[in-house]
C-alpha cells in the first residue's frame, strides 16, 4: 500500500506533525458504522481551524478530495474516502457553555452526550438526542441534521443550530453569528452569495417546487440539501448556514456551532403498551399524540419476540405469547413531580380507553424505566450480536406520514418475507412516522447482492408511493444518493446541483455523496466481514466504544483493534504477506502494548464486546516463554516478590536520580519497554509489608491489596507521608465498631489481575489456588464477605473467586453501607475533587464513592472530562504515554481551579492522576480517616 511521496510532503507543511500514512492508520480509519469500505491516501490531524483551511486552501488548488470524519457513527457511508481523510475530532472538542445554558458553543469533536453532561448542571440539554449520543459528535449532528426519539422536526438540529463558524473550500472563513456576516459573504464570495439570491427565487416563484418541499418536510427527512431553507430563509448567509445542516460535509466544514438549547426534565415517566395487532397500536397514535408525550416508539410482533431472547428481557415481556401483538413505549417529561402527574393523569385516562393488552403503567422508576428502554434499545443488540459469522448488520430508516405508518409496516413486513430477511425487525419513532429497520446480508455474494440491490428498488418505490422520505435520520450518504432525483424530481435536484456548484465548484468536499448520477453508486465499494474470531465477528463497528477508550489519542480505539484483525485476515487470506507483516510489527504496540484491557469498551459496546480481553488473549499467545516461566515463578512467591518490589522502589528513591535512571533506561533497551517497567523520580518509596489483623467475630475478611506494599501512600494534608487506605480502613472500622480480620497468609494474596491482563493463566490459577483456601480458611461456616481496598482488586477478586458463592465488596461500598452511618465527621473540606475508576463505574461503586465524599465536603466534583486514567496496573508504568494521552483532558479541566483535597479508590490511579494533575491524589478512605479523627 505505497503512498506518494509527494503527496505526504505536501501535507506534512500544511499540518506538521499531522499525517497518518502507515498502513495501520490508513486501514483502522478506513472503518465506520456503515457497510461502506474505502481506504484513504493518508490521514491528516490538523491542530485547529486554522490548520483545517489552509489545508481547504491547498487542495481548492491541486483539487485533491477530502472527507471530514469526526464520530464515524453515520450509517449510510458519507465518511468513506479513497482520497485524504481528515480527523475533525481529535483536535476540535472545546465545549462552551452560553447565558446560563440556554445556549451551548461546541467544537465538532465533542459527543452529544459531552455537552449534555456540561449543561445538565443548568438543567438543559442539546434538542437533537439521537441514539448514538454517547458516540455521536457535533459534527455529524449538524452534517446529518440529526434528530432523535423525542424532537422530531421541532428540536433537531436544523430548528435548534443559531450560527455557525464556517470555513468554505475557497478557506474562507466565516462567523455566520458576526454582524456583517452577510455582508463579508457578498465581499469574499460573490459568485455563491448571488447563486444563493437566485436560486431562493427560483425556488420560491415554482409553485411545484414550494409544494414539494412543503410536503416533503412536514415529516423527518434527511434526504439530499435542505431545501425547505429556500422557504424559511432570505440573507444568502442564513441560507448558506442552513443548507450546510444535513450536508454532510459536501459544502462547508462547521468549526463552530452555536446551539439553542431545551430544557432537560427532571420528572420522567414511562410505560409499555401492548397491542393485539399492529393496526391496533398505529390507530391509537393520533389520541395519544395528543397527550403530548417526549416519545412514542413502535416495536412490531419480530421486535418483540427478538426482545424476548434477550437476557435482560424483563418478566412482562417473557410471559408474552407473542402473536401478531405490536407494543407502544410511551414517555412523558416535566418539569417537576407535580406537572407530571398532571400529565400522566390525562395519559392513563387515555390509554384506559384503548384496546391494549394487560394493565398499563406510567413508570418513574429509574430501574423499571431502564428496563423499558432496554427493549427498544436492545434489539439492535440482540439481533447484531446474534447474526451469522460473515454477515453485515444493516439499520436504515424511513418516515412516512403517520396516517401511511400501518400501511408502510405491513408492506415492509412483506417485502422481508418476498426476499428471506427473516428475524428482520421494525421499531422506531412512531410519533413521526419515523421508522427503523434492521436486516443482515452478506454484502460479498454475488447472489445476495442482487438480493439486496432489488429489495432496496422496491423500498424505494414503496417509501415514495407513500409520499415519504428515503431517509429519516440517517443522512442519505452513499446508500441512497441515486435516489434523490426519484424522491425531489428534475427541477429540484438540480437546484441541488447547483448548490454544491456554487459551494464547492472544484468538488474537493467528499465527492459522489449526497449527489451522485451514478444508478449503482450504493451498491460499489462494500464492506465484507471476514470471519477471524469470536470477539471480532460479533463487532458491528459503531464506534460507540470509542469515546471511552483510553488509547484513542494516542494509537487505537477498540474498533479499530478489531478492524484491524479483519484486515490482517483478509490480507492472509489475499496472499499480501508484506501488508500482512506491516500490520502484525504495528499491531504489536498499537494494539496490544497500548490497550488499558480495562474493560471499558463493553460497558459502552452495544453487542457487549469487551476487547480488552481479546488483546489479553493475544498478548498470552504472544508472551516468551520465559516470560510466562517468570510470572509463575512470581505467582508463587508473591510475598517476597512484592517485598522485592516495595524495597526497590525505596532504595530508588534515596539513589541519585540520574544513576537510577541509566541503569532503568538500559534494563528497558536490553528487556523490551513492554517487560521493564519506566522509573522516573515522581514514583513513591515502598509501602508496607501486609501482616495479618486478627479479631474474635469478624464481619468481613479484608483483604489489603498489593499495591499498597509496592506503592507507598501520598502526602496527607499537613504535608506528612500518609497512613495509606489499608491503615486507614483499620481506624475507620475500629471507631465504628465493626470488626474485620486479616487472615494469615496475606502477604502472599493477589488478586490475580497482574497475570490475567496479561494472558498467563497458569499464573492465575496457581493464585487462585492459593486464594481460595486462605478465605476459607478465615471465613470458616460463616461464609463472610471479603473486602478489597482498590477498586481494580475488587473486580480481580471476582473473578478469582467466581463459582464460590463468596460476596465480594470494594472498601467504599462496604464503609458507605456500614461503617459511615457509625462515624462522627469532626472536620469537613469545603471542596473535593473525585475520580471514578474504569472498575468502580463497572461494579456499580460510583454512588458509594460520591456518598463518602459528600459526608466529608461541601462541595464534591467528578469532572465532566474524566475517564479511565489508562494506568491499568503497569500499563502506566510501562507505556506512560498511554496514561498521559487519557488523562490529558480531565487534567487541564483540574487544572482550572484549587480543590481542598482530590480523591480516588484505586494507587494505581492516584499516581496517575498526580502525575497528570500535579495535584496529591489520595484514597477516598484515607481522607473519610482524617474527617472523623477525634
Amino acid at each position: 500500500m505505497p503512498v506518494d511521496p509527494a503527496l505526504l510532503a505536501e501535507l506534512e507543511a500544511l499540518v506538521p506533525g499531522g499525517v497518518k500514512a502507515r498502513a495501520t492508520d490508513r486501514l483502522a480509519y478506513a472503518h465506520d458504522a456503515s457497510h461502506y469500505l474505502l481506504t484513504p491516501e493518508a490521514v491528516v490531524v490538523p491542530r485547529d481551524a486554522g490548520q483545517l483551511a489552509a489545508l481547504l486552501r491547498a487542495s481548492a488548488v491541486t483539487g485533491r478530495a477530502l472527507t471530514f470524519r469526526s464520530g464515524g457513527t453515520s450509517l449510510s457511508g458519507q465518511a468513506s474516502t479513497d482520497a485524504i481523510m481528515v480527523d475533525t475530532r481529535r483536535n476540535f472538542r472545546r465545549i462552551d457553555v452560553l447565558d446560563d445554558g440556554l445556549r451551548v458553543r461546541v467544537q465538532p469533536g465533542a459527543t452529544v452526550r459531552q455537552v449534555n453532561t456540561r449543561l445538565a448542571r443548568y438543567g438543559r440539554k442539546l434538542g437533537p438526542d439521537p441514539a448514538s449520543e454517547a458516540a455521536c459528535t457535533i459534527g455529524g449532528v449538524v452534517a446529518n441534521n440529526s434528530s432523535g426519539m423525542s424532537c422530531g422536526i421541532t428540536a433537531n438540529t436544523y430548528r435548534t443550530l443559531e450560527s455557525a463558524v464556517l470555513i468554505l473550500p475557497s478557506g474562507t472563513v466565516l462567523d455566520t453569528a458576526a454582524p456583517d456576516a452577510d455582508e463579508r459573504l457578498r465581499l469574499t464570495e460573490p459568485e455563491l452569495y448571488l447563486g444563493l439570491d437566485k436560486l431562493r427565487d427560483r425556488v420560491r416563484d415554482n409553485p411545484t417546487s414550494v409544494k414539494i418541499i412543503n410536503e416533503q418536510y412536514s415529516i423527518k427527512n434527511t434526504m439530499g440539501y435542505g431545501l425547505n431553507s429556500f422557504l424559511d430563509h432570505d440573507r444568502p448567509v442564513d441560507l448558506l448556514l442552513h443548507l450546510v445542516i444535513g450536508s454532510e460535509g459536501t459544502l462547508a466544514f462547521v468549526a463552530e456551532a452555536t446551539f439553542r438549547t431545551v430544557p432537560a426534565h427532571p420528572a420522567v415517566g414511562t410505560g409499555l403498551l401492548i397491542f393485539d395487532r399492529l393496526a391496533d397500536a398505529t390507530r391509537a397514535l393520533p389520541v395519544l399524540v395528543d397527550t403530548e408525550p417526549v416519545s412514542i416508539e413502535l416495536l412490531d410482533a419480530t421486535s418483540l419476540r427478538v426482545a424476548q431472547r434477550d437476557p435482560q428481557a424483563t418478566t412482562d415481556l417473557l410471559g408474552l405469547a407473542v402473536h401478531d401483538h405490536a407494543a407502544l413505549l410511551i414517555e412523558y417529561a416535566e418539569p417537576d413531580a407535580e406537572t407530571l402527574r398532571g400529565r400522566t393523569e390525562l395519559g392513563l385516562a387515555t390509554i384506559a380507553e384503548l384496546p391494549i393488552t394487560g394493565l398499563a403503567e406510567l413508570s418513574s422508576d429509574p430501574g423499571r424505566r431502564g428496563d423499558l428502554w432496554h427493549i427498544r434499545k436492545g434489539l439492535y443488540a440482540t439481533i447484531a450480536g446474534n447474526r451469522a459469522p460473515g454477515t453485515t448488520a444493516l439499520l436504515e430508516d424511513i418516515a412516512v406520514p403517520v396516517p401511511s405508518l400501518l400501511a408502510t409496516c405491513e408492506e415492509l413486513t412483506g417485502l422481508f418475507q418476498r426476499y428471506g430477511y427473516h428475524d428482520s425487525v421494525i421499531f422506531g419513532h412512531a410519533r413521526d412516522g419515523n421508522l427503523h429497520f434492521m436486516l443482515s446480508e452478506q454484502l460479498g455474494s454475488r447472489d445476495q447482492l442482487r438480493r439486496y440491490a432489488d429489495f432496496t428498488e422496491d423500498l424505494v418505490d414503496l417509501v415514495l408511493a407513500q409520499h415519504g422520505t428515503l431517509k429519516a435520520e440517517h443522512g442519505t450518504g452513499r446508500i441512497m444518493a441515486p435516489y434523490v432525483r426519484r424522491q425531489f424530481g428534475d427541477e429540484l435536484y438540480q437546484v441541488m446541483i447547483e448548490i454544491k456548484r456554487l459551494c464547492d465548484p472544484k468538488t474537493i468536499l467528499n465527492p459522489g455523496i449526497l449527489i451522485n448520477d451514478d444508478p449503482h453508486a450504493h451498491l460499489e465499494h462494500l464492506k465484507t466481514a471476514p470471519e477471524v474470531e469470536p470477539e471480532v465477528d460479533r463487532c458491528v463497528e459503531c464506534g460507540y466504544c470509542e469515546p471511552v477508550c483510553p488509547s484513542r489519542d494516542l494509537t487505537l480505539t477498540p474498533r479499530q483493534r478489531i478492524v484491524l484483525r479483519r484486515e490482517l485476515a483478509r490480507a492472509e487470506a489475499e496472499g499480501d504477506h508484506e501488508l500482512a507483516a506491516e500490520l502484525r510489527a504495528e499491531y504489536d504496540y498499537d494494539g496490544l502494548d497500548t490497550c488499558a484491557a480495562d474493560g471499558m469498551c463493553a460497558t459502552a459496546c452495544p453487542v457487549l464486546i469487551d476487547t480488552g480481553q481479546l488483546v489479553k488473549r493475544l498478548r498470552a499467545e504472544q508472551a516468551p516463554a520465559a516470560g510466562r516461566a517468570g510470572w509463575g515463578v512470581a505467582a508463587r512467591g508473591w510475598d517476597a516478590g512484592s517485598r522485592a518490589g516495595s524495597l526497590a522502589l525505596s532504595v530508588a528513591r534515596r539513589a541519585p536520580a540520574a544513576a537510577v535512571t541509566r541503569v532503568n533506561q538500559l534494563g528497558r533497551a536490553l528487556l523490551g519497554t513492554d517487560t521493564v517497567p519506566l522509573w522516573q523520580p515522581d514514583l513513591p518509596g515502598g509501602g508496607r509489608v501486609r501482616r495479618p489483623h486478627p479479631t474474635r467475630e469478624p464481619e468481613a475478611i479484608y483483604l489489603p491489596a498489593c499495591i499498597q506494599t509496592m506503592f507507598g501512600p501520598e502526602q496527607d494534608f499537613a504535608g506528612e507521608k500518609g497512613i495509606g487506605v489499608s491503615e486507614a480502613l483499620l481506624n475507620l472500622c475500629g471507631r465504628a465498631e465493626v470488626e474485620i480480620v486479616v487472615p494469615d497468609g496475606i502477604g502472599g494474596v493477589c488478586c490475580g489481575t497482574p497475570w490475567k491482563s496479561k494472558g498467563f493463566l497458569s499464573g492465575w490459577q496457581a493464585m487462585r489456588d492459593r486464594v481460595r483456601p486462605i478465605i476459607s480458611a478465615a471465613s470458616g461456616t460463616a461464609r463472610l464477605p471479603v473486602i478489597s481496598d482498590a477498586a481494580s482488586c475488587t473486580e480481580g477478586f471476582r473473578t478469582l473467586l467466581d463459582g464460590t458463592d463468596t460476596m465480594i465488596m470494594d472498601a467504599v461500598d462496604f464503609v458507605a453501607e456500614r461503617v459511615l452511618p457509625k462515624l462522627t465527621i469532626n472536620r469537613r473540606l469545603g471542596s473535593l475533587a473525585l475520580h471514578p475508576t474504569c472498575s468502580s463505574t463497572q461494579h456499580g461503586g460510583n454512588p458509594a464513592m460520591i456518598s463518602i465524599g459528600r459526608a466529608i465536603a461541601d462541595e464534591v466534583v467528578v469532572p465532566d472530562a474524566w475517564a479511565c486514567c489508562g494506568f491499568a496496573g503497569d500499563r502506566g508504568l510501562l507505556h506512560p504515554e498511554l496514561t498521559a494521552s487519557a488523562t490529558q483532558a480531565e487534567a487541564a479541566e483540574i487544572g482550572g481551579r484549587h480543590f481542598d483535597a482530590y480523591a480516588s479508590v484505586n494507587r494505581t490511579c492516584e499516581l496517575g492522576l498526580t502525575r497528570a494533575t500535579g495535584r496529591p491524589y489520595r484514597h477516598l478512605l484515607e481522607l473519610l480517616d482524617e474527617a472523623t479523627r477525634p
